[in-house]
């Protein structure tokens, strides 16, 4: 659900008689979206992750919350919210080179307590293993340095905090690592997120129940943020069209416009693909 900006746009679009379910695996979150859309009645807002949506709308309409068990439309962000970043106490954000001191929450990066915190996996994971998990997911080519400065500095003392963690990570890779364009630390938080919470994992599960959750018809619009992401939904989409079960709106992803990019600098990297179910 981030927060709410897509619910209260489509909210705004929707008829009385419509009904818009959200869900969000963040239940801070979750919660604050519940009192910006407050005066919306026709508003239901689940705690849940969006790999289970199938069986949530399924149990949703059994409940009568919900019209029906298929969904006219289906839209993802993938996006990570700024306030997630800002506020969540989890670890997720790691601020600006020097300022390690006033970033220290602790290393979760998990969007609930359902999965292992990053901090356990550091200690657990084999340096190989560590080394892989960043160059898949972080597309991190200095993998290897990082996770040896990781698991040297794991032997000494456990990574307990964010600050900490993001200091390793500078301090392990050449002073002008990517002539200044990114943090140094950004492409390794990416990867530890990503494989903390099987984020791409979720993001199949999703797709491969598309046709259960959306009826005939009905549209899906997904917004990824990384290669990664938009690979696996290309591929899906794609492979949905040759089946004949789909047709592709989109040919290619479309990108966010200047004026988007302008008040929302994360969004540079956005792509946006439709599809229409058959």
């Amino acid at each position: 659900m981030d927060g709410g900006g897509h619910a209260r746009e489509i909210l705004g679009r929707i008829t009385d008689t419509g009904t818009l379910l959200g869900t969000d695996w963040d239940e801070t979150l979750l919660a604050e979206c519940r009192e910006r859309l407050v005066g919306y009645k026709n508003a239901v807002l689940v705690h849940a992750n969006y790999a289970d949506l199938a069986q949530v709308l399924e149990a949703q309409a059994r409940e009568g919350r919900v019209p029906k068990a298929q969904a006219d439309g289906l839209l993802v962000d993938l996006g990570f919210s700024s306030e997630q970043l800002a506020r969540s106490g989890r670890g997720f954000s790691f601020g600006a080179r020097g300022e390690e001191g006033s970033h220290n929450e602790p290393l979760l990066m998990t969007y609930d307590d359902s999965k292992t915190p990053v901090a356990t996996l550091l200690r657990e994971l084999p340096e190989a293993t560590l080394a892989d998990i960043i160059f898949e997911f972080g597309g991190e080519r200095y993998s290897r340095r990082i996770a040896k400065a990781i698991k040297e500095r794991e032997r000494k003392t456990p990574i307990a905090t964010n600050g900490e963690l993001a200091a390793i990570v500078r301090a392990a890779l050449p002073a002008r690592y990517e002539h200044g364009r990114i943090d140094p630390a950004t492409r390794t938080f990416q990867a530890l997120r990503i494989y903390a919470n099987g984020e791409l994992e979720n993001l199949e599960a999703l797709l491969a129940h598309v046709p259960d959750i959306v009826r005939p018809g009905g549209r899906v619009a997904i917004i990824t943020f990384h290669s990664l992401e938009d690979r696996i939904v290309k591929r899906a989409f794609r492979a949905l069209a040759t089946e004949g079960r789909a047709h592709l709106i989109t040919k290619k992803p479309i990108p966010a416009g200047r004026d988007e990019i302008a008040k929302n600098p994360r969004s540079r990297s956005a792509k946006l693909r439709v599809i229409q179910l058959s």
